[in-house]
Parts: C-alpha cells; sequence; structure tokens
C-alpha cells in the first residue's frame, strides 16, 4: 500500500537538501539562506568553534584550532547533505515498501535501501519492483551521484579561490611586514625607493579586492578560510591596504593619488558589502586616536615623504578612514584575525614609535 503522508513528507526533505546545495555550490551570487542548512551549521559553528579557540594558550595554537573549521565545516555540510537525502529517500521508502522485494518491515531497512541507492552501492538484496518505486530508486542513485560530483566541484572553487586570494597577501609580507600596516607600506615602499611601483600594486590590489568580493558573496565559507602563514589574514591585508590609499589621499604630498583612488573605492565597496552580508556592526568613527596618526606622520617623514600640515591631513583622514574603519575593524575581531596597527583587537599591539623604526622590513617574524 503506498502511504502518501510518507511519500510527501520525504519528497520535501529531498527538496529541501537539493535547495541548499543548489544554492551553495551552483548559483553563483548571494542567495537567501534564512531557513538554509548552511546558515545553521556554519555561523553558530563558528561563534562555538571561536570561543575554544580564543582560549588557547598561545596564538600558534589559536591559529591551529581556528584553522581547522573552514576546511572541517566544508566535509561536515557534505555529509549532512548525503545524510539528508539518505533520510529522505528512507521516507519515500517506506512508504512505498509494498513495492520492494523482500517486503520491507521497518524504517531502518527502508533508509538502508535509500542509503544503498543514494550511494549507488546497490548489493541487490533489495530490489524496486513496481514503476514508481524504481523510478525512484534511479533518482535515488542520480542525486546521490550528482551531490558528490557538486561537493567536489565546490571543493576545487573553494581552494582556487583561496590560493589566488592568499598570493597578494603573501607577497604583502615583505613591504608591509606581518601583522600588516600601512603605514608600514609607505614607508617601506619610500625607503627602498619603490613608490613607482605603488600604482601598479594598488591596481593589483583592486583587482584582488573585486575578486574577494564576488568570491566571498558566491562562497561565503571562503571568509572562514585562515591564511596558512603566521600573522597574516585577508581582513588586515585589506586594512593595511586601504591604510596605505587613505594616506596618499589624506596625508602625503605626492604620492599617486588615481589610483589610491581606485583602490579605496573599491576596498570601501568590499567592506561595506560583505559587512551587509554576514551581519557585521557599522558605525562612522576613525578608529584611530590622534595621537597614532602623528606617531604614522612622524614616521612617514622619517622615511622620506613630504607631508601636508598636521591639522588638515588629521580632518581628511578621519573623514576617509570612518567609511570602513569600524565595520573593518568588526570583521577582524569576528575572524580572530591576528591584531595589527590599527585593526583588530589592539591592545597588546601598541608599538612604541622607535620599536617601529627599527623593526626590519619582514616586521613579525618575531
Amino acid at each position: 500500500m503506498l502511504r502518501a503522508p510518507e511519500v510527501i513528507l520525504g519528497i520535501i526533505v529531498v527538496g529541501y537538501i537539493l535547495n541548499d546545495v543548489f544554492q551553495s555550490v551552483v548559483v553563483p551570487r548571494p542567495t537567501p539562506a534564512r531557513y538554509r542548512l548552511t546558515r545553521w551549521i556554519v555561523r553558530p559553528g563558528w561563534r562555538a568553534w571561536r570561543a575554544i579557540g580564543l582560549r588557547a594558550h598561545s596564538s600558534a595554537e589559536r591559529e591551529r584550532v581556528l584553522g581547522v573549521f573552514a576546511p572541517l565545516v566544508v566535509v561536515v555540510l557534505l555529509v549532512l547533505w548525503l545524510f539528508g537525502l539518505v533520510l529522505g529517500f528512507g521516507v519515500i521508502f517506506d512508504g512505498l515498501r509494498a513495492q520492494l522485494h523482500p517486503l520491507v518491515q521497518d524504517f531502518p531497512t527502508a533508509l538502508y535501501f535509500a542509503g544503498t541507492s543514494v550511494l549507488t552501492i546497490g548489493f541487490g538484496d533489495f530490489v524496486a519492483t513496481s514503476g514508481l518505486a524504481r523510478v525512484l530508486a534511479l533518482i535515488a542513485g542520480g542525486t546521490g551521484l550528482g551531490t558528490i560530483a557538486l561537493a567536489i566541484s565546490f571543493l576545487f572553487s573553494l581552494y582556487g579561490s583561496f590560493q589566488r586570494r592568499e598570493i597578494l597577501i603573501v607577497t604583502l609580507d615583505a613591504r608591509a611586514g606581518a601583522p600588516p600596516s600601512g603605514v608600514n607600506l609607505l614607508e617601506t615602499m619610500n625607503k627602498l625607493g619603490m613608490v613607482d611601483d605603488l600604482p601598479r600594486l594598488f591596481a593589483d590590489w583592486e583587482k584582488w579586492a573585486a575578486e574577494v568580493l564576488d568570491s566571498h558573496l558566491a562562497y561565503p565559507v571562503l571568509a572562514y578560510f585562515r591564511s596558512s602563514h603566521d600573522n597574516e589574514s585577508w581582513v588586515s591585508a585589506l586594512g593595511a591596504v586601504l591604510d596605505a590609499t587613505t594616506l596618499i589621499l589624506t596625508t602625503v604630498v605626492d604620492g599617486p593619488r588615481g589610483p589610491a583612488k581606485m583602490m579605496f573605492a573599491m576596498g570601501t565597496h568590499l567592506v561595506e558589502d560583505l559587512s551587509r552580508f554576514f551581519r557585521i556592526a557599522r558605525d562612522h568613527d576613525p578608529g584611530v586616536e590622534r595621537y597614532e596618526f602623528d606617531q604614522a606622520r612622524e614616521r612617514l617623514a622619517a622615511a622620506g615623504w613630504a607631508l601636508l600640515g598636521a591639522e588638515e591631513s588629521w580632518v581628511a583622514f578621519s573623514r576617509l578612514r570612518t567609511q570602513y574603519a569600524v565595520p573593518l575593524n568588526n570583521m577582524a575581531k569576528w575572524w580572530a584575525a591576528p591584531p595589527t596597527q590599527w585593526i583588530g583587537d589592539r591592545s597588546y599591539v601598541r608599538f612604541p614609535l622607535q620599536r617601529h623604526q627599527e623593526q626590519p622590513v619582514r616586521a613579525a617574524s618575531r
């Protein structure tokens, strides 16, 4: 006999899982996630995992713990998708138990048949004997294979985007230090006579920001992947380059203002869209004290930069930095990024002026 309520319930479960797979893997843009499985796993899971990681006794241990989350959650999602399909088809086949041979006597047996169908194992100890059950068994096998194939392509897309994201972050080390700093970047470029390279650097980071915006909105779990090198983070790297462009536009006299302005526009667009998507709090505050800005001016002057007047540049700097400072700072806290000069929890990163001047170019190999 056909048990219609069970069949309908199973179809709803299967449809729910397939919709989550489709929205998470196939659709290349942000999609509503209020009632999706992915939303219930990633954000609450990160909140709990982050609380555990922040209790670590050292920064190295903390990074090891936090770095496991994103790869682990991708595997967990794959397992849950397959389990959801098996569960849904198990309910369906339990409603069609009279159409299976030998006769299925209970739900665990129907679940077993669904599992062999979804995973295409096919031991042959149970077979579908009617047209409807046979069609559903074929659909179960197709959805199982399709989900696994999409998951594999999903992994390739994730790690390809991750590697492209990390290339510029790693190359920023030698110029801006680790953790990176916009002041370090401008200081190093002028000291080494590389000011003419700044336009190309800003152009590269403008393209980087555009790609990160596109990939992290399409695949939000990418934002939880941590850099593979110590004291590095995509959030702090973005902040360092944005700070450098802000200093060029407000404080430095002869900097490449055009490329800096283009990078600033793309970078603030990235911060605004990601903070809205991930529900990061936003506010209007420069996030830098006046004495910190004055210390930065002294360092830039010592490195050979010609500067605008202190009061004029501070007013302009504060106005521009309010466009990204608070959401970027909250993003760094949410993803527990290693703190840097003006970003993240910097209560223990208040470097004295002299130490900044004496540190080597690769600032944080310490």
